[in-house]
């Protein structure tokens, strides 16, 4: 268990960027009690303070990403840090240290695996030893797909007593854009691995983030294909090479209540027939720019209406033996990478203040799966649902 006393409950660092921004609006808007905005700038953050409205006393606190000193001062004031100052593998790894020497629980919307396994290697003991939680990927990736799998798996036991040995991940639908920060992540990761052949293997493992635990051979999604649990075409989803990660990492820490043979892959859905076909082909091939011809920037992102405007719809399929399948939806009302990202992370900060658990570098699934379930559910605008 993480330190329960602080000057702090919560510190949004990178308040002054365009997602954290976000994420503090939410904050005021919520009413939320005892927390404050962290950044480099504190000049930029008293504007952003006066931009969304926050209360003229909203504590403001600086501290350069580069700064260790800085960072564990920050880190000692609060119960739990949520940093949306990305890309991680450039500008995480102190903040990491940080938290996980101090005690101090801390949430991310990291989708970057190789830095990600390398803060598991570097800082699980010392989290585990202080009673930090230290919880990546609390946005679009990898929350509604984490805690997708998981709901759908309590439902396979509700209804045919064991888990479901393999599930489907079908996107039905996805309105909105990807952050600035998700394409910068994207490119990083991309740079890193142009000059490190072992960053290659890990990207391209499903089982990156279970050291000591490699699972069967599982099906990968590359390539169009028809899914006759559907009937319908399916193309390959840019975040599954993170998604499944993190839910087979999921599966290991709580001990393989999916099974140590569980196979678990994602897809987006077309249509039937040729229709479908050439659908899933043309977004087989745009993943070769997945962000355009000009990605957006970090510090960029959609206006209040077009974020309203957005919505995601995903169904989980529970595949067993003997040939049934037990079906459930996650879905949300705003767009995918900033409006319920934004709520995603802050829930999941506001759960880990309530929910109690040990320390180590973990997922929401492993940490706070039916708590931060019914959170989401009562305040960021989304739904769980057996089909």
């Amino acid at each position: 268990m993480a330190k329960a006393a602080a000057e702090f409950d919560i510190i949004v660092y990178g308040a002054s960027g365009f997602t954290g921004r976000l994420v503090a609006e939410y904050l005021a808007e919520k009413g939320v009690k005892r927390w404050a905005m962290g950044g480099r700038s504190l000049e930029k953050l008293a504007e952003v303070r006066d931009l969304i409205g926050a209360p003229a006393d909203t504590p403001l606190v600086a501290a350069d990403s580069d700064d260790a000193l800085a960072l564990k001062a920050m880190c000692e004031r609060t119960r739990v840090v949520i940093t949306t100052v990305g890309p991680y593998q450039l500008y995480g790894s102190k903040l990491v240290a940080a938290c996980a020497e101090t005690g101090t629980d801390y949430v991310d919307l990291c989708g970057e695996p190789g830095w990600m396994r390398e803060m598991i290697d570097a800082h699980d003991a010392t989290a585990k030893q202080s009673g930090a939680r230290i919880v990546f990927s609390c946005g679009f990736d990898s929350i509604p797909f984490d805690l997708g799998v998981w709901f759908l798996q309590q439902e396979a036991v509700k209804q045919k007593g064991e888990a479901a040995p393999r599930v489907k991940g079908r996107v039905r639908q996805m309105k909105g854009s990807f952050s600035g920060g998700t394409a910068a992540s994207l490119t990083a990761t991309m740079k890193a691995a142009a000059t490190n052949p072992g960053l290659i293997k890990l990207l391209g493992s499903p089982f990156a983030l279970t050291p000591g635990f490699e699972g069967p051979s599982q099906p990968m999604g590359l390539m169009p294909e028809h899914d006759s649990a559907t009937g319908t075409w399916t193309a390959p989803f840019i975040m599954a090479t993170i998604n499944t990660k993190n839910v087979h990492r999921t599966n290991m820490l709580l001990g393989h209540p999916y099974g140590a043979d569980f196979k678990y892959d994602e897809m987006v859905m077309t249509t039937p027939g040729e229709a479908g076909k050439a659908i899933a082909e043309g977004m087989a091939k745009a993943l070769k720019m997945p962000f355009g011809e000009k990605p957006p920037a970090p510090g960029e992102g959609p206006s209040a209406a077009e974020r309203a405007a957005g919505c995601y719809d995903i169904l989980y399929i529970g595949e067993f033996e003997d040939g049934s399948s037990v079906r459930a939806s996650v879905g949300g009302d705003l767009d995918p990478g900033y409006g319920s990202t934004s709520r995603m992370i802050a829930e999941a900060a506001r759960t880990l203040l309530e929910h109690d658990g040990p320390g180590g570098v973990t997922t929401p699934g492993a940490a706070m799966a039916a708590t931060l379930v019914q959170r989401l559910v009562d305040h960021a605008g989304l739904w769980f649902k057996v089909e």
